[in-house]
């Protein structure tokens, strides 16, 4: 596991407050490998009364609100949003002084160590340098300018502006890698071979160097407030494959099951499925008489470390998401203080309802309204994702539910890719591609990571599928390494197959299949809206664009009609 070292120290100088601030925070347990550990240094601007407390503010409040962000989003999500907000309560309470010199002003630099990362965030002219095998670099960039020798101006930092842009920077981890964080009462007085020579120090305690280096700025003149904090890297996660096997395979797949059957608390009463990749069944709480849904792996792929992390990824996902349009899955309980059986399986919520494959056999001419009324639950259920920083990756008809009451669950988490699990370091590489066939965004099939883009192409094929029982592709059963370009994907217009599908409703269908992921929607509320009202800048587009981009298979028809008639001409006449 990840193990971070730190030491700091922070004087007033010569001045007569100390402005300047730092902290640091280490997670425990499982929180150390989904969030990581933080360190982060400011330094209130010298010519605010408030300096002081924008500075201590700011390095309390980022930390304490950092850990509180979903252990889902990605490490740059998560300080973009906490910086936002903490930016915006500056700026606001800035504003609120009576005069400029009451602002709340801070510089900030602050890095996040995670997996085998660090991600830096920066904005100010505090400083984080790296000392690698003996030598110091400088990852961060000052923002100010010097109008004169003695005085600099700051361009950028914590509570200047509503808008507040930040340097963010990842950088590779290396064992005993040592961060310093400084503020300019320190760097402005010390040069990098200076800093040097206190880092290589392997002696002292990182406290103590942090010391050393603060008075050696003092003695060199500095006429500031000295702070700086170290950060070492004193062990790196490192899971081989071997380890990763052994935690895939504590649990056993346990056997096929038929009703009857009792595993720990639950007892079997139905099979609604075994196949080759899962099992499912419909059991009963004995302790709570619940209904629920066991869902586990086939033995098949009993040694498939890429199939069972996803299935242990799937627990993680349904376990940590409580919304009506998403299954849930529970954690699997003790029976009266005892172990539970050492088997791998999922407790799911047990839904009534039937697939919206069952729905489409069932509804093969649905009204338009009915269709937009569908797409609007699916569209509340991959909200939830997005908000997560979730992407489901593998969206069809088979894994969307529509309940007995109408309300649509989304079913189904073993590809989900979540971004704050993507920036763990991992031996495993997906070797098999997430989605199926018809349904897959075109960009996986190119090797790219999924976006929620990604999951709105999925989405467009399934609306289309649902007003005209087609795909809107012909799809043939491609490999990844056979596709290099999106030429195999030509959209085939709904309207071929239903007459009374407004033209501006499939070119909303057609927008979001877009191939090319930055020709798609950006928003699912943006797709939403074109299914309900035309959106006439695409109607007017298409109606001035020439046949050849409206109707490219009627353009060559067309061509090919014209062709055939010279041809023939053209014989009549050399054999008149």
């Amino acid at each position: 596991m990840l193990d971070v070292l730190f030491g700091g120290f922070s004087d007033k100088g010569v001045k007569a407050e100390n402005q300047d601030a730092f902290a640091a925070q280490q997670a425990k347990g499982s929180a150390r490998e989904l969030k990581g550990s933080v360190v982060c240094i400011a330094d209130g601007a010298s010519c605010s009364e408030n300096a002081q407390q924008a500075s201590q503010t700011s390095v309390t409040t980022f930390i304490r609100d950092y850990f509180s962000t979903p252990e889902s989003w990605s490490t740059k999500d998560s300080v973009a949003r906490v910086l936002s907000s903490l930016n915006s309560w500056l700026f606001h309470h800035g504003q609120q002084a009576s005069c400029r010199q009451n602002q709340l002003v801070t510089t900030f630099s602050a890095v996040i160590f995670k997996s085998n990362t660090a991600y830096l965030c920066h904005a100010g002219d505090s400083r984080v340098y790296l000392y690698r095998q003996g030598k110091v670099e400088q990852l961060t960039k000052d923002h100010s300018y010097f109008p004169n020798e003695d005085n600099s101006v700051l361009t950028r930092a914590l509570g200047m502006d509503s808008h507040l842009e930040v340097d963010f920077i990842q950088r590779d981890l290396q064992l005993n890698d040592r961060f310093l964080l400084t503020t300019d009462g320190v760097h402005d007085c010390l040069t990098n071979k200076q800093l040097e020579a206190h880092l290589v120090n392997k002696e002292l305690s990182l406290e103590k160097i942090a010391t050393e280096i603060c008075l050696a700025a003092e003695e060199a003149g500095s006429k500031d407030n000295l702070s700086c904090i170290i950060a070492e890297v004193s062990n790196l996660p490192n899971k081989d494959i071997d380890e990763v096997h052994q935690q895939l395979t504590a649990l056993k797949i346990p056997p096929v099951m038929k009703a009857g059957v009792t595993i720990d608390n639950y007892l079997i009463e139905k099979v609604i499925h075994s196949g080759a990749r899962s099992h499912v069944y419909v059991a009963k709480d004995k302790n709570t008489g619940q209904k629920v849904v066991l869902k586990a792996p086939s033995d098949n792929f009993a040694e498939d470390l890429n199939y069972l992390e996803g299935f242990v990824r799937e627990q993680w996902v349904g376990s940590r998401i409580n919304n009506k349009a998403i299954m849930k899955i529970y954690p699997r309980v003790k029976e009266n203080g005892q172990a539970m059986s050492p088997f791998l399986y999922h407790v799911c919520e047990y839904v009534e309802g039937i697939t919206l494959r069952q729905w489409m056999y069932d509804n093969p001419n649905p009204s338009l309204s009915l269709v937009r009324e569908v797409t609007a639950k699916i569209i509340a259920g991959l909200r939830v994702f997005q908000r997560q920083s979730m992407v489901h990756r593998d969206l069809k008809p088979e894994n969307i539910m529509i309940e007995n009451d109408g309300n649509i669950k989304l079913i189904d988490f073993g590809t989900v890719q979540v971004s704050g699990l993507a920036e763990i370091n991992s031996p495993l590489i997906e070797d098999t591609l997430a989605g199926a066939v018809g349904y897959i965004a075109p960009e996986y099939l190119l090797g790219q990571q999924g976006v929620h883009r990604s999951d709105i192409f999925s989405l467009g094929v399934i609306v289309y599928e649902m007003l005209t029982g087609e795909l809107p592709f012909k799809t043939p059963l491609v490999q990844h390494q056979q596709v290099t370009n999106f030429d195999q994907w030509q959209y085939r217009f709904a309207k071929r197959v239903r007459k009374d599908i407004p033209i501006w409703l499939d070119l909303a269908l057609q927008k979001a299949t877009q191939p090319n992921i930055s020709s798609r929607y950006l928003a699912l509320s943006e797709f939403l809206k074109d299914l309900t009202t035309p959106n006439i800048a695409m109607v007017n587009k298409i109606e001035t664009a020439p046949l050849l981009e409206r109707n490219p298979v009627g353009f060559w028809k067309m061509l090919s009609a014209v062709l055939t008639c010279i041809l023939i001409i053209q014989t009549y006449l050399f054999y008149r």
